[in-house]
């Protein structure tokens, strides 16, 4: 393989992905240019300054690759590879394509022969084939013969970002030709200590992530349905699963308020068709289980003679998954409209995010916990299991609805609390469980 230090590559997107991907390669002894939009994220990023700091070492491996062969800017800028990491979000319950479009418009002008495209967002199968080809092609150079493409899906989540790309799985590769594929499987290999899949194409490795994200999505929803199950039955789900994991074959997942992120929420409709009915059935009970929660809460309120109009409910959690700064598609803002919708007062708190921030989302901070009807889990961050539950019982709350599971439910009963998780309610109460 050429000499690391001679082939210079381009991250199109410095976002919670790109910047590390960027990094990793930098230090890895590459010469890399990471472009992006955001002037500001730019100047700081050129500055040292992580704009990140919940992703581990990713400050430190920032000003280690800016005093390499690495800067930010927002042109488009010559490379021998070119990768593009930026989010494919929906739009009409379609993929939305035009920042991928518009990204690869560019890359054109500078397209050179000999270049690699690489896309490593995850993308619809079949996209690397009929969209990122077709435009790099308006250039009058030709796939396969003047250049390569290839789909390497980053499989990387917030917070672990760095291992996940240098040491936790294998890089999948596909490729549009076989001179591509060994090109890049020397380059990913470099930098991934687990090696590299080199699959069959483009369209085959697209389907690998889109695979995994609706594997989770199918999953949880099974959970999910056992968990209703299971309140109707008066079961505590949490029991039943801890106990079935232990058969090796059984791997069901956890239940909970509902499923956010960039990634489980969006890949199963990068597939859906009429022939996609589990897929489907899936992604709808997912979507439904905010609103069971706060079905949970008004049915609890009900038996305390308590209405839920006017009542004070603080939802604690704005991040949608435990130690990670990430919103999208958070059940936080469908439990929060529900309520508002239902006439209650909505208070929250998240410890990753300022008051303002939390203000900016329509609800009243409040970082103390106190003086509210009820509280709903929507996060499960550490500091969550760590509140005093005395002192805000104390100070008038008597319903907690958990949405992650994260409380002992015989303590927080024993205090006075009226207690329900996901597919955990008292025999008795089960009947009125959820809507």
């Amino acid at each position: 393989m050429t000499e690391v230090s001679s082939i210079s590559i381009a991250v199109w997107g410095l976002g919670k992905m790109g910047l590390p991907l960027a990094v990793v390669f930098a230090n890895a002894g590459y010469r890399v240019t990471g472009i992006d939009v955001d002037r500001e994220k730019v100047t700081r990023i050129n500055a040292g300054e992580n704009p990140y700091p919940e992703e581990p070492c990713l400050g430190t491996m920032l000003k280690s690759a800016l005093e390499k062969k690495f800067a930010a800017g927002t042109e488009p800028a010559e490379a021998d590879i070119h990768m593009i990491i930026i989010p494919i979000m929906l739009k009409n319950g379609k993929a939305d394509l035009s920042l991928l479009e518009d990204v690869c418009r560019k890359i054109a002008g500078t397209l050179r022969r000999g270049d690699i495209v690489v896309l490593e967002s995850t993308a619809p199968p079949g996209t690397c084939s009929t969209v990122v080809v077709p435009l790099l092609e308006m250039t009058g150079l030709k796939v396969e013969e003047d250049f390569g493409v290839g789909h390497c899906p980053e499989r990387t989540m917030s917070g672990t970002a760095l291992d996940d790309i240098t040491q936790k799985y294998p890089k999948i590769i596909g490729a549009t030709d076989p001179q591509t594929g060994r090109i890049l499987t020397g380059i990913y290999s470099t930098i991934n200590s687990k090696g590299v899949i080199l699959m069959r194409d483009t369209q085959t490795a697209e389907a690998v992530k889109v695979f995994e994200g609706i594997y989770r999505d199918v999953n949880i929803a099974l959970a999910n349905e056992l968990a209703l199950f299971c309140e109707e039955k008066g079961i505590d789900v949490t029991e039943v699963i801890k106990a079935a994991n232990t058969q090796p074959y059984c791997h069901l997942h956890n239940p909970g308020a509902g499923v956010g992120g960039h990634c489980i929420p969006v890949y199963p409709y990068f597939v859906m068709s009429e022939k996609t009915s589990l897929i489907q059935t899936a992604r709808k009970i997912n979507e439904m289980m905010p609103y069971h929660t706060v079905g949970l809460l008004e049915n609890m309120f009900e038996k305390k003679g308590i209405s839920l109009k006017g009542a004070k409910v603080l939802l604690l959690g704005i991040s949608f998954r435990g130690g990670v700064k990430e919103e999208r598609f958070s059940p936080f803002f469908a439990v929060r409209d529900e309520l508002i919708k239902r006439g209650a007062s909505v208070y929250g708190y998240d410890p990753l995010y300022t008051r303002e921030e939390v203000e900016n989302y329509g609800v009243v901070y409040t970082p103390d916990c106190t003086g509210s009807d009820a509280v709903v889990i929507l996060a499960d961050h550490k500091e969550f299991t760590a509140i005093s539950w005395e002192h805000l019982y104390k100070t008038g709350t008597r319903v907690v609805i958990d949405g992650r599971n994260i409380l002992e439910k015989h303590e927080i009963e024993l205090m006075g609390f009226s207690y329900a998780g996901i597919g955990r309610l008292a025999a008795e109460s089960a009947a009125a469980g959820g809507t």
